[in-house]
């Protein structure tokens, strides 16, 4: 099997090379920066979904049998900061990618990453939320991926290639950056480092999310591309929410130092969704997927990466320069 991934470079798309690596596929990357270590022993080329010309010449080359289109600028913040960049990446990359399968005479099936953002605030009553509800994104982003999810639909209605559109939920792990777990995780061993001191600094404690540890999510987007219908729509993410206040009492009974909490105004953000938590069961009921890694393991995980990376020095210039999720 041939396996193209935009995006390989990103959090999801190094676990998922690793993932199709290993179950015997050829692999071939793209992003803009080269992977890191989950990329090794996949081919990999330096390509923004931006360039039409390279992405098609990529395209016919390499002659992908199943395609996972998970490039795009994924920082809602950035995004009401970047709206013509994250619509530019996000939207005129995806028209790129099915430009590029037509002119090459490629019929891969592609695996659309849409997202939870596209529902935007759902009222508790219509909680969990499915796939026919009204989208209503509150930031360019959430906007950006439901064009995304739009044209993937009209790429099948009207040229038949063979699209899977995956609403993904929060999704967290080791590795994860700019995300609440990953946040509250890399604060929290900061405290424990003596980089940071205590209180620690948080937004809205009160908000819900299901969250899915990453290696649950890309067994369910491989399973998605041999199970899933064709121009359909799937939500997936875990089974139970957790609020931002519940997800620290995991942290801080797994951690090792105590710490108290402060609510800085600089974190609290007006276009964030209160509750976020799908009905998976179209899904499972085609894939038979259900998460198996449960959030004080996945958390566990994440302390552990980042002790591994922040024990004996500051944090890395590159980290600090991401935006701040809010949370």
């Amino acid at each position: 099997m041939r396996v193209l991934i935009t995006g390989a470079a990103g959090f999801i798309g190094g676990f998922l090379s690793k993932h199709c690596r290993e179950a015997g596929s050829s692999v071939l990357g793209i992003d803009i920066r080269e992977p890191g270590d989950a990329g090794k022993g996949v081919a990999f080329e330096l390509c923004d979904v931006r360039d039409s010309t390279r992405l098609s010449e990529l395209m016919s080359s390499f002659q992908p049998q199943r395609i996972f289109h998970l490039a795009a600028q994924s920082y809602p913040t950035v995004s009401l900061l970047l709206p013509r960049e994250t619509l530019d990446v996000n939207v005129g990359g995806t028209v790129n990618l099915f430009e590029s399968l037509r002119s090459s005479g490629c019929m891969a099936t592609v695996v659309i990453a849409c997202s939870s953002a596209e529902y935007g605030p759902v009222a508790g009553c219509d909680l969990l939320v499915k796939e026919d509800h009204a989208l209503s994104p509150l930031h360019p982003y959430g906007v950006s991926k439901v064009a995304q999810d739009l044209l993937a639909a009209q790429y099948y209605a009207n040229y038949s290639i063979p699209t899977v559109r995956i609403r993904i939920f929060n999704t967290t792990g080791p590795g994860a950056i700019g995300d609440v777990c990953s946040d509250l995780t890399r604060r929290a061993v900061e405290i424990e480092l003596g980089i940071r001191r205590t209180p620690m600094p948080v937004g809205n404690v009160t908000n819900r999310r299901t969250i899915v540890d990453v290696r649950d999510l890309v067994r369910a987007l491989c399973l998605s591309a041999d199970h899933c219908a064709a121009g359909e729509v799937y939500n997936v993410g875990a089974d139970q929410s957790y609020s931002v206040q519940e997800i620290i009492d995991l942290i801080r009974a797994q951690s090792h130092a105590s710490f108290q909490l402060q609510q800085d105004p600089a974190l609290l953000r007006s276009c964030d969704e209160p509750n976020i938590a799908g009905d998976n069961s179209r899904f499972r009921g085609c894939c038979g997927w259900t998460p198996e890694i449960p959030l004080t393991t996945t958390l566990r995980d994440m302390l552990g990466w980042w002790r591994s990376r922040l024990a004996g020095s500051m944090l890395p210039s590159s980290l600090q320069e991401l935006p701040e999720p809010a949370i």
